[in-house]
């Protein structure tokens, strides 16, 4: 049976102390996930290390994940240290001809997912870019860019600023039919929204860790469906990405080797199991709510954050809520530019009332971005719009 999502804050000792907004540049680490952290680097003080039992525990993450975006087995995913390898993975791995090109809306993508594919300027793959639609992906535009020349389509499931859903599912259908691959960077969604690389016609995605999934800084997962993973061939090959069944990691085998089945043929050399001790447990710990009552439960959060800002007068990014909204609510004008400061004296005014008030938040792109995840809760909602209120009213 599924837990109660709205219970979940209990779970995360950070939620006393903070109304903690800010998933989109970390998430919180479940009390749980912790423990295990701690167990782990005990067994490594006290000389218990079991590198078997490590290797299990990678096996399990990686169904764990593989169930979480429903891959079709655990062999489509990959370990990176983060969304850039991830990318930058499939982006060195396509076979490109000189005039074959990609197609991407650079604007609103963060860096990850936009030098990966610079870089292949020098191998004459010419990059089509187009432009947003009032701060959103524009789907449209970019399948009217494809043509029998197109590898890739790539974008983000959400943007980090300022934070609306992509279509995927009209552009993962236009990829599919015309041959293209569909590369996301999932960083702003794993965990908190119900991808499903299947039904969206996902080619391959990366993510980090420490964002929804509610892990550490430093490990990364990268999901490539099989099909498209036996035609790539890895830029950097190592023992891992080599396929000797069951023969000891350190084995050699012959100088004629087999790649490693789907996305395996990625890894490379030692794990790493710190990361993952704790990214085993917070895995499990996100399955027993579930993923659609993540979605359902965040973004009822975020809708009633967005109305709430809208009826104090505050210009929320795209407006009232709809389809393009997912749990990032972000207000102010991205033409005000700055990353973690904004040219906008008065949501800077904001940024600095409510920050010295205990809430964490984020400013992108000139923008303040509220995130939300699963231990975040109504009364949060409530009292971030009470400190709105309070700073209007000191004005």
């Amino acid at each position: 049976m599924s837990k109660d999502v709205s219970q979940a804050y209990k779970d995360f000792p950070a939620t006393e102390r903070w109304t903690y907004m800010d998933v989109a540049a970390r998430g919180l680490l479940p009390k749980a996930a912790r423990d295990a952290l701690v167990d782990h680097l005990d067994e490594r003080l006290n000389a218990e290390v079991d590198k078997n039992g490590y290797f299990e525990m990678m096996e399990r993450v990686r169904g764990r994940f593989a169930a979480l975006i429903n891959a079709a087995t655990p062999d489509e995913i990959a370990f990176t240290k983060n969304v850039t390898e991830g990318i930058a993975a499939i982006a060195a791995s396509i076979d490109w001809q000189s005039g074959d090109n990609v197609v991407i809306c650079p604007e609103i993508e963060h860096p990850a997912n936009v030098y990966a594919w610079l870089n292949l300027q020098r191998r004459g793959v010419e990059i089509r870019m187009v432009a947003p639609r009032a701060g959103t992906m524009p789907v449209e535009d970019m399948i009217a860019r494809i043509d029998q020349r197109t590898r890739a389509v790539t974008c983000a499931t959400v943007s980090f600023a300022p934070g609306f859903r992509t279509d995927l599912a009209t552009l993962g259908a236009a990829c599919r039919k015309r041959g293209a691959m569909l590369v996301v960077d999932a960083a702003q969604s794993i965990g908190v929204l119900e991808d499903d690389v299947q039904k969206l016609n996902i080619d391959a995605y990366a993510c980090s860790t420490q964002k929804g999934l509610c892990g550490l800084y430093g490990m990364g997962l990268l999901y490539c469906r099989a099909e498209c993973a036996e035609q790539l061939q890895p830029a950097y090959l190592s023992r891992f990405g080599v396929d000797l069944g069951d023969a000891s990691e350190a084995d050699l085998g012959s100088f004629e080797y087999r790649l490693a089945p789907g996305a395996r043929r990625f890894d490379l050399g030692n794990y790493n199991f710190t990361a993952a001790a704790s990214l085993d447990v917070s895995l499990e710990y996100l399955a027993r709510y579930g993923k659609p009552a993540i979605e359902s439960y965040v973004l009822g959060l975020s809708h009633s954050l967005a109305r709430g800002l809208l009826e104090l007068g505050l210009p929320v990014s795209g407006g009232a809520p709809g389809p393009h909204l997912a749990h990032i609510v972000t207000v102010g004008d991205m033409a005000a530019g700055g990353h973690d400061s904004t040219n906008d004296t008065r949501m800077q005014s904001l940024y600095e009332y409510i920050s010295e008030r205990q809430v964490k938040l984020s400013v992108r792109r000139g923008v303040l971005r509220f995130s939300l995840h699963l231990y975040n809760t109504a009364q949060d909602v409530e009292r971030l719009l009470g400190l709105v209120k309070e700073w209007q009213a000191s004005r």
